[in-house]
């Protein structure tokens, strides 16, 4: 590695450092998801030097792991990732190249299995991806960027230091879309910090009004789509769901990290 890249990625290092020491508020773990500001200088730095180094090409790298693209078996999904664009909790792209969704072959025959019976349920309808796999890096940035209590981190970004299984191609973030591709409404939106996106609190939400019928309805139809195609329910999002255990990916498939 250059020593200039290396200087970079520890300057880097060291700010995100001095980000975490100076949190003066603490936000609710009810609220919206937010982060720390990056200046337009950190987040060039970030896209160039920590998380997309020049001349990686990445899906290419995916595929030669033995990864898939989900477009090419499941064309009528429609794949919005949102960390390759600014519409995301950090505020903005740092997937970079990675603009199509892969998984592990595994996965995608569950999500095969889901949009079968999404297709017998309500024809025509289909899903909106929002995330597949994702590299370590990505995971460490959103783990030093979120804004929540240190003890409540791993309720919504997995620990890089243990790894998620998104990192392996095992997880995907997902929602459902009508005919006319819009998004049905779950009752939050996509990565909403706070105890209103438990799947389990549902009904609670539900009878005390914060969830009207029809969210109610629609968050019950996604999660049982996934629990019957094979897929395990996250216990802190509604539209997070796992192919396997976190053990088991590990076990079978090498984590996904773009300097290697």
């Amino acid at each position: 590695m250059p020593n200039s890249r290396l200087i970079l990625i520890i300057f880097y290092c060291f700010f995100i450092l001095f980000l975490s020491c100076n949190q003066h508020k603490t936000p609710d773990t009810n609220d919206e998801k937010n982060t720390t500001i990056h200046s337009e200088e950190i987040k060039d730095t970030i896209r160039k030097v920590v998380l997309i180094p020049e001349k990686n090409n990445i899906e290419k790298k995916l595929e030669e792991m033995g990864l898939v693209k989900i477009l090419d078996s499941i064309p009528e999904i429609i794949v919005e990732l949102k960390y390759a664009s600014n519409d995301n909790f950090i505020g903005f792209d740092f997937y970079g190249e990675l603009i199509n969704a892969y998984s592990q072959p595994e996965c995608l025959e569950k999500l095969k299995n889901a949009y079968y019976i999404l297709q017998e349920k309500l024809p025509g309808y289909t899903f909106i991806i929002y995330d597949a796999v994702r590299s370590i890096e990505s995971q460490q940035l959103m783990w030093d960027s979120i804004k929540v209590p240190e003890k409540n981190k791993f309720w919504y970004v997995a620990d890089p230091q243990k790894g998620s299984i998104h990192n392996y191609g095992m997880a995907l973030d997902l929602t459902i879309a009508d005919e006319n591709g819009i998004p049905l409404d779950m009752g939050t939106k996509f990565d909403y910090f706070g105890e209103l996106a438990f799947p389990d609190k549902t009904d609670y939400f539900y009878k005390n009004g914060e969830l009207n019928k029809d969210q109610y309805e629609n968050r019950n139809l996604l999660m049982s789509i996934m629990k019957n195609a094979g897929f395990i329910v996250s216990k802190t999002e509604w539209w997070h769901y796992n192919a396997s255990s976190l053990n088991d990916a590990k076990n079978k498939y090498k984590i996904f990290s773009i300097n290697d």
